[in-house]
């Protein structure tokens, strides 16, 4: 476990907003490199890696996102600070406070800041530092330059549409929690590479050829909209399981969702691979949320004609102070491994995109027939 959160930590270092993730993908190229593992981009930038197999074709995909939540700059303001987009779905709230850098339009010149309240001050504001509204109008970005004008900001090299990163923070507690910003999606990135990693050192043969696709821009809803195989038969994504009240996801463990805003998942793959948790004694609960997507929805909605489920790393705080447990990340790379092992969930059937009405698994999933009456009079 000590190689995957080396890997963590490292990657949560790396700035990635959606738009910028040329950095991360370098870095997790070299580790893909150091593993033996030979991979390549596509036009926009996600990456690809092939995980040999008995099968002719690459029937499994293995998703994972490196793209996260950030900034961008609407306006030089003329006190000096920087106006706000936010890139992804998150609250000004979780913003408030976090140090960040912003990068100029060369690519060798970045600089530190704060995202402050607009009345930061209670020295200044008294009771009104409490009572402002929340929202990205009422945030701006405090640059640690001597500027104190649009002009000034102008003459660093900010411009308009420049990339504000919110810094990580990564700690690991004593008592195995990760606490960061930016766990969703590194954490199963990392997973996903020490899935890899175990299959390569163990020199396990798949029964099926598999991607590894890490995607670029999943926080934006662009996610695995390209780069997958038209072959694939089964697809699984790593992504956070909302820890919070109302919800069943756990910290210490894997969550398996069965739907999300987009409706259900496959029915035969989240139940198999709920299966594999008993069989395999990994820990897992199951799960619906409500204000959810991944890289599954993106895929999906492209046209991908595949079986397609989730796998998830229990995250509180999901999209500000991020926590999992080092426990879930482990189980998770546990539960990748021991599925890539395995026969596709209905080999005969999904080996083709296609086939007869008599060879589909339908007395997999019970139905009430008795129920249904006759369609048509004798």
């Amino acid at each position: 476990m000590g190689w995957t959160l080396d890997v963590l930590l490292q990657m949560l270092r790396i700035p990635s907003p959606s738009g910028r993730t040329d950095a991360i993908m370098q870095y997790v190229g070299d580790v893909l490199t150091d593993l033996g593992l030979p991979f390549r981009l596509t036009r926009r930038g996600s990456l690809l890696v092939d995980l040999p197999g008995r099968s002719p074709g690459i029937d499994r995909a293995l998703v994972v996102h490196s793209d996260t939540i950030g900034c961008m700059v609407r306006r030089l303001k003329d006190n000096g600070r920087l106006e706000l987009a936010q890139v992804g779905t998150f609250s000004a709230r979780f913003a408030e406070g976090a140090r960040v850098k912003i990068f100029a339009e060369d690519p060798d010149r970045a600089f530190t800041g704060t995202i402050m309240p607009l009345k930061a001050s209670g020295h200044a504001f008294g009771d009104e530092v409490d009572t402002q509204g929340i929202g990205w109008e009422h945030v701006e970005v405090r640059v640690d330059e001597e500027v104190s004008d649009g002009a000034g900001l102008a003459a660093l090299g900010i411009e308009v549409g420049n990339f504000v990163a919110l810094d990580a923070n990564p700690e690991i507690t004593d008592a195995g929690y990760i606490v960061s910003r930016h766990l969703d999606g590194k954490a199963g990135v990392a997973a996903a590479l020490a899935a890899a990693r175990a299959i390569v050192a163990g020199d396990i043969v798949l029964p099926h050829r598999a991607s590894l696709l890490v995607t670029i821009a999943e926080e934006i809803g662009q996610g695995a909209s390209h780069g997958l195989d038209a072959e694939v038969a089964e697809m699984i994504s790593v992504d956070n399981a909302v820890c919070a009240p109302g919800q069943h996801s756990i910290e210490d463990g894997v969550t398996i969702p069965l739907g999300d805003m987009t409706g259900p998942f496959d029915y035969h793959l989240t139940r198999r691979l709920c299966r594999l948790c008993r069989d395999h004694d990994i820990p897992h609960a199951r799960d619906l949320f409500k204000w959810y997507r991944s890289d599954v929805a993106a895929a999906l909605e492209a046209g991908a004609g595949t079986r397609a489920a989730l796998v998830a790393f229990g995250l509180d705080g999901s999209h500000g102070w991020e926590r999992t447990h080092v426990r879930s990340v482990e189980a998770v790379a546990q539960l990748l491994t021991v599925w890539l092992q395995t026969p596709l969930t209905f080999a005969r059937w999904d080996a083709t995109p296609t086939g007869a009405l008599e060879d589909f698994p339908s007395s997999r999933q019970p139905a009430p027939t008795e129920q249904w009456g006759r369609l048509t009079d004798d």
